[in-house]
């Protein structure tokens, strides 16, 4: 039995998809691939992947209706997509409904392999059952990826809870260039774009706060960046 780690890949254009297929083969995984968005979500289904990347633009369903379906089925299954066009759109699209990241077209495969990487090396941590509470109102189990807010059932991505766990860790303000160096695990933020940051704390404001315009647990320093509070 292959002990390497298992990759989906569902992608419609043949020339990107056996071009992807080679790139992680070369880079120690097995790969499965399919072009069409019913079969890929029913793959991604019954497999157990280390991670799946889905194409927004795809046959019979596309990928943001796939992402939804698998994230209700796993919280904590990674995915990652591939957008056609760099919009803000996009982007709020794909992180809403669950992925952990994504990569616009056309991207580097050093990058996408790097994000990718990142992801999988990561996602082990899950195992670990513990519970952040914020305040008596607000608990999160790093476990499950659930968790109560003011009596209501909450559910996070990895990505959300990685993120509250690092900064629960840290004592001072952590800028958007920390946070994708210590949480995304990216090596040179220089050239990245940081809008994902920022959807992901609006995301997490959403689920924490009760004013999420007036937040009280997660909160911005103009200029220093983001300080979890536990009130």
């Amino acid at each position: 039995m292959s002990t390497k780690p298992r990759l989906l890949i569902v992608e419609d254009e043949p020339i990107i998809l056996m071009g992807l297929t080679d790139l992680f083969v070369f880079h120690g995984y097995e790969v499965e691939s399919e072009s069409d968005g019913k079969k890929g979500l029913a793959k991604g289904l019954d497999g157990q992947y280390a991670c799946i990347i889905l194409d927004v633009m795809l046959p019979s369903m596309n990928g943001f209706e796939i992402c939804n379906v698998l994230r209700q089925h796993s919280r904590s299954q990674p995915i990652i997509m591939l957008t056609a066009k760099n919009t803000e759109q996009d982007i709020i699209n794909g992180l809403t409904l669950g992925a952990d990241d994504y990569v616009a077209k056309p991207f580097s495969t050093s990058e996408l392999v790097l994000r990718v990487n990142s992801l999988v090396r990561r996602s082990g941590w899950t195992g670990t059952n513990k519970t952040l509470q914020l305040s008596n109102d607000v608990s999160i189990c790093t476990q499950s990826l659930t968790g109560s807010s003011y009596n209501l059932e909450t559910k996070y991505t990895r990505r959300e809870v990685e993120i509250l766990i690092y900064l629960l860790s840290q004592s001072k303000p952590v800028s958007r260039k920390e946070l994708l160096k210590k949480v995304w695990d990216y090596k040179n933020t220089s050239d990245l774009d940081t809008r994902t940051v920022d959807i992901h704390i609006a995301k997490i404001r959403k689920k924490i706060e009760i004013d999420p315009k007036s937040p009280k647990h997660l909160v911005t320093h103009r200029g220093e960046g983001y300080q979890l509070f536990v009130i």
